[in-house]
């Protein structure tokens, strides 16, 4: 009778009327190396549907094939700006010099030292474009392993977290995910240092269409830290494009605002 008596609590919708608790049964699971295959046969069913292409020059294979990467425009560190990373400006830069920065109240750079990876021919414009604007995220390790070599020694001697420009909000809803967060993720993993965010998305206008003056002043409004932000003393800015400054600018002014004293930034390319 008691067994009789178990089974009917024991299956009864509550079981534990009588004092009797439902055997507990796990969850069935998948054995991991099953799922391994079940994502490596997706991922073989999605590359032949949608097969990865170069983002310059559209071969199939690699979101960045190796002749592309090897024909970008590096610059040079020889002839760079050692201050703000110009590809032409070691003797005599023109991009940050105190006749060029005076119309827009700067005596000088307010970060310690920039440095940009490639010029932005179409080639590399092209390149963010797919980054951003076509869900190519797999290109954030590809462009931060090239940004991560132009990172000078120096720098890291100092210790310095790494951060990032972020998008607008409205950039990063359009797109599903913030580039310049991506990339800077990538950096500091290669870099070995420590990441996290500590800039505000900024609302502000839209930037493109804007000259160097709108550009500044745009930025300067919008760029603040996130509230309680510890900032550490040394930081690497990372951001995709750099063309007038204005946005390196502003985050650094901010983040020395909020503690920083060393801002080095980082671009993949820049004009």
């Amino acid at each position: 009778m008691r067994a009789t008596a178990e089974a009917i609590a024991l299956n009864s919708p509550r079981g534990d009327a009588a004092g009797l608790q439902r055997p507990h049964r796990e969850p069935a699971r998948w054995p991991s190396a099953l799922l391994d295959t079940r994502a490596f046969l997706g991922d073989m069913v999605a590359e032949t549907l949608f097969p990865t292409r170069c983002a310059v020059c559209d071969a199939p294979g690699e979101p960045l094939c190796a002749s592309c990467a090897a024909a970008l425009p590096y610059i040079d560190a020889l002839t760079a700006c050692p201050r703000c990373g110009a590809p032409f400006g070691r003797v005599q830069c023109t991009e940050c010099s105190r006749v060029l920065l005076a119309p827009f109240g700067y005596d000088e750079v307010p970060y310690t030292e920039a440095v940009s990876a490639v010029v932005l021919s179409e080639a590399a414009r092209r390149i963010v474009t797919v980054y951003k604007d076509q869900d190519e995220r797999r290109l954030a390790r590809v462009l931060a392993a090239i940004m991560a070599r132009y990172v000078p020694p120096r720098w890291l001697s100092a210790r310095p977290a790494v951060t990032y420009v972020p998008a607008t909000l409205t950039a990063r809803h359009r797109r599903g995910f913030d580039h310049a967060e991506h990339l800077a993720r990538e950096v500091s993993f290669l870099l070995g240092c420590e990441f996290a965010p500590f800039l505000c998305a900024p609302t502000r206008k839209d930037q493109r269409r804007l000259g160097r003056t709108g550009r500044i002043g745009n930025m300067r409004a919008s760029m603040r830290v996130l509230a309680g932000a510890s900032v550490p003393d040394a930081l690497i800015l990372v951001d995709d494009v750099c063309t007038t400054g204005a946005t390196l600018f502003a985050a650094t002014e901010a983040l020395k605002a909020a503690g920083a004293t060393t801002v080095f930034g980082l671009t993949f390319a820049r004009t």
